[in-house]
């Protein structure tokens, strides 16, 4: 795919995509953050969480009257984790975040053992079957009709029980769709592929740091960009950062539903929470961000969201961050084959920009 001048490199968003990053185990993505990052700021760090941590400081004349801010998005993504290892070595799964097998559908996966990473099939069965394969029967869509679960899947690894403990996989194992899946695609004006959740918005987060560092001055306060874990499990790493760095806010960088029933289109600007499932965001900041979107010319969507968290909303609704704030990148199909517009990047880019320097 040709690298188009989107305001973004297509090669970093298409190197975050191939990495394999599931929750608990985002040290590739780390690795990656962190070298495009540390040009930019003026220190990096690991936490106890595993979250990376960059600080930016703020403009000499602000800083100590502008309280620091904690910019936030996500490195691990959906995946799954090996419940059972069968017999005849097949695994038993069960999964890392919210989704169900239809959403990556059937396949190739990355078993990551701890000596090996090997490859195997998300498979469920043959469809020629009757009801004597009740596990297949109950799912087809002339039969049970009932809806795909994860003990109906399971993963053909072609080895042995044995061979696959010398490998390093067993209980425990993280298993995520195979980096053969991971291309991104040009649909149109649009970017498609699996874990623009959150590789996008990542993308986004480092591209604001070098603008940041590109700029004749720095942000108002200092600045923390927050590489989180675990975000899709409970946001954990988020929360961590939130009680642990100084400041008041937390501001989320997430993928955003776009559908009927939140008034927002994958073809608008930036999406701005007004609250999720978890908490209602601080209307001020929801506000500016709505207001800088549109000096911009982003044409920014409010919403309301349900069914919907975030690293912020965790934060707040734990009592870790006193202030949350959520800008979303507008997302079509989140949490399965995800398409966002190829302005989107740049677009969150400059409103976190815009953000910090006001």
């Amino acid at each position: 795919m040709a690298d188009r001048d989107d305001g973004f490199s297509r090669a970093l968003l298409q190197e975050l995509l191939f990495v394999y990053g599931p929750c608990g185990q985002e040290d590739a993505v780390r690795e990656v953050c962190r070298r495009e990052m540390t040009p930019f700021v003026d220190e990096v760090w690991t936490d106890a969480a595993g979250n990376l941590v960059g600080l930016l400081r703020g403009a000499k004349e602000t800083s100590g009257h502008v309280p620091p801010t904690r910019v936030m998005a996500h490195m691990d993504e959906l995946s799954m984790l090996v419940k059972r290892v069968e017999p005849d070595g097949t695994l038993a799964l069960t999964p890392l975040g919210t989704m169900y097998p239809a959403n990556f559908g059937l396949g190739p996966v990355a078993m990551l053992g701890e000596h090996e990473t090997l490859c195997g099939v998300l498979a469920l069965g043959s469809e020629h079957t009757t009801a004597e394969s009740q596990r297949i029967w109950a799912t087809k869509p002339d039969q049970g009709d009932k809806a795909l679960d994860w003990p109906d899947v399971y993963v053909f690894t072609g080895r042995t029980p044995d061979q696959l403990r010398d490998a390093g996989i067993g209980i425990g194992t993280r298993v995520c769709i195979d980096r053969s899946k991971r291309t991104l695609v040009e649909v149109g004006d649009f970017l498609g592929c699996y874990f623009m959740d959150d590789r996008a918005v990542v993308t986004a987060l480092l591209q604001a740091a070098r603008m940041l560092h590109c700029k004749d001055h720095r942000p108002a306060g200092d600045t923390y960009f927050v590489f989180t874990t675990n975000e899709e499990i409970g946001g954990s790493g988020g929360s961590y950062a939130s009680r642990t760095l100084s400041g008041d806010l937390t501001m989320a960088l997430e993928v955003g539903p776009t559908e009927q029933e939140y008034g927002t289109r994958v073809t608008g600007g930036p999406i701005i929470a007004y609250s999720d499932a978890q908490c209602v965001y601080d209307k001020d900041v929801a506000d500016r961000l709505m207001e800088i979107a549109a000096d911009l010319g982003l044409d920014p969507q409010p919403a309301v969201l349900g069914a919907f968290e975030s690293d912020a909303s965790h934060a707040k609704s734990n009592g870790q961050s006193p202030r949350a704030g959520l800008l979303c990148m507008p997302t079509l199909s989140t949490h399965g084959y995800e398409v966002i517009s190829r302005t989107a990047i740049r677009a969150m880019a400059d409103v976190v920009v815009q953000f910090l320097c006001s």
